[in-house]
């Protein structure tokens, strides 16, 4: 295994990487609470009035649960993120004090109009998200400003006290600036969004999203508005079509079956088992190593994803909650009753009209992409190969010339004398820690447990998580830069796929040879 040398960073990546981060923060915000979510829904389908089995009592739980519970619920989780359980005590209260002064505000303008022309209740969950930071950070700051400075004994009084006192003038501040720049924010979004709806432009919404997904820029546009709005719609209506912008796996499905049939090398074979993992397990990003290696697919993932919104427009498909992960088993799951038959044809639908463009850009570039093939990496791999074979027996030389070629197809990244280090932590981190990166710790896992080697863990974690325990980092390409910022001491190595790269290998046999000096 070789190291590369950190690229430089443009302003673009720089902006790039930005927009992942913030949209890393909201994930972990929101994940975490993604089966509190799922529980609101279940109440939702079969309690409510229009429920599948309408429980008059049991409905009152529905209401309550959205309001109050969940917005807390995240605004704790972000300000544990940032400040631990201290952080998370002192958001929790700024958000209550910006639910407040949510529902205030509007049984004030209710007040002055006709009962025909009512607002309904602002769910705070974009509130949440804002009080959570601004609460943990300042709470962190003011703790700083007497770190060191409090009598012995007076410790646990000087704590308590600081922190209320600081939670009750964030409920204030919540109560009045932040909830009614809230109650505007939502009132423009919903607006917006009625308004695609009433003009029947709400497909064009794919344009910005699928391209968002293929560069890990999702998380941004749907923890922080979709979810939000449909949360806020489904209270209402019961269902929101928002939930499925996004979580449609018909698009990847596609993409993966034309690679399957059209496809050719390494890309080809590995595709049938990532649609399996994509549209089953809900593990998009398994897909957008595809798409980046030939950006033209995009455009065929944007035609499936306007397919599946149009078809559910059209049939009225929308699902009670959010669908999390997104596979297929989720979405029916979330799917309102009435909402089956165009929610499974807008998931064919997207798949196909998928399916059929990135054949035809496949099919169209297949002669140039195995000419580009002969001249790269795979046929100087091969030839590696036939030249040990041919000597009998491996070689160190030709070993560091595979190594080589390798580096440079799948970014291994990493400090300069970094491949020294003595490896017995291993992290894959991904944007929430929970889906792409659990499934490859489970790969590379099983690899070193079959290799025989002991004492070397492996997790996986949110970028945000990862800390100086970490001696080994896996990430996919488009998010090296962030874990090399946030574990800058680590040895970085960069995956096209969590699935199979050839690179876990190689990290198994660096880990054995460690091994077999330390015992020599």
């Amino acid at each position: 295994m070789t190291t590369a040398s950190t690229p430089a960073t443009t302003g673009g990546s720089r902006a790039r990487v930005g927009v992942q981060r913030f949209g890393t923060f909201l994930s972990g915000m929101i994940m975490p609470n993604i089966p509190a979510l799922i529980a609101w829904g279940i109440f939702t389908a079969f309690f409510i009035e229009v429920g599948w089995t309408p429980v008059a009592a049991l409905a009152t739980i529905v209401g309550p649960f959205i309001h109050y519970l969940l917005p807390i619920l995240i605004a704790y989780t972000g300000g544990s993120i940032i400040y631990g359980v201290r952080g998370g005590v002192v958001a929790s209260i700024g958000t209550f004090g910006a639910i407040a002064g949510s529902d205030y505000l509007i049984a004030q303008f209710n007040e002055t109009q006709p009962a025909d022309n009512q607002l309904g209740q602002v769910h705070m969950f974009i509130g949440a998200m804002i009080m959570a930071p601004i609460c943990a950070y300042t709470m962190r700051w003011l703790d700083s400003l007497w770190e060191g400075r409090i009598r012995a004994g007076f410790e646990m009084l000087v704590n308590m006290f600081s922190a209320g006192i600081w939670g009750f003038v964030l409920a204030i501040i919540g109560f009045y600036p932040v909830a009614w720049v809230v109650n505007g924010i939502m009132q423009i979004l919903s607006g917006a969004v009625n308004w695609l709806v009433a003009t029947n432009l709400l497909p064009l919404t794919s344009i910005i999203i699928e391209p968002a997904k293929v560069f890990f820029l999702n998380n941004a546009i749907n923890h922080g508005v979709l979810t939000p709005l449909g949360i806020q719609q489904a209270a209402e209506d019961g269902s929101s079509i928002l939930f499925l912008l996004e979580a449609n796996p018909g698009p990847g499905l596609g993409l993966l079956l034309a690679f399957t049939f059209f496809g050719i090398g390494a890309a080809r074979a590995s595709a049938p088992g990532a649609a399996v993992i994509q549209f089953f397990g809900g593990i998009h990003e398994v897909y957008f190593p595809y798409a980046l290696m030939k950006p033209i697919l995009i455009l065929a993932l944007i035609a499936g994803g306007m397919t599946g919104v149009t078809t559910n427009m059209l049939l009225g498909g929308a699902l009670r909650a959010p669908a999390a992960p997104g596979s297929i088993i989720a979405v029916l799951a979330q799917t309102a009753p009435g909402s089956y038959l165009a929610v499974i044809l807008s998931v064919i639908l997207s798949a196909s009209v998928t399916f059929i463009i990135a054949a035809l850009i496949l099919r169209a570039s297949r002669k140039r992409d195995l000419e580009a093939m002969a001249l790269t990496d795979d046929a100087f791999g091969a030839a590696i190969t036939q030249t040990e074979a041919a000597k009998g027996k491996s070689s160190a030389a030709l070993g560091g010339l595979r190594g080589g070629a390798a580096t440079q197809a799948d970014g291994l990244a990493g400090p300069g004398t970094g491949m020294e280090k003595e490896i017995r932590s291993i992290v894959f981190a991904c944007d929430a820690g929970m889906g792409s990166s659990a499934m490859g710790a489970s790969v590379l896992r099983n690899k070193i447990k079959k290799a025989g080697i002991e004492d070397v863990t492996v997790v996986n974690k949110a970028i945000a998580a990862l800390d100086s325990s970490a001696d080994l980092v896996i990430t996919q390409n488009q998010l090296t830069d962030r874990a090399r910022k946030q574990t800058p001491n680590a040895v970085h190595v960069s995956v096209d796929n969590f699935m199979n790269s050839p690179r876990y290998d190689e990290v198994v046999d660096l880990v054995r040879s460690q091994h077999e000096d330390a015992q020599a």
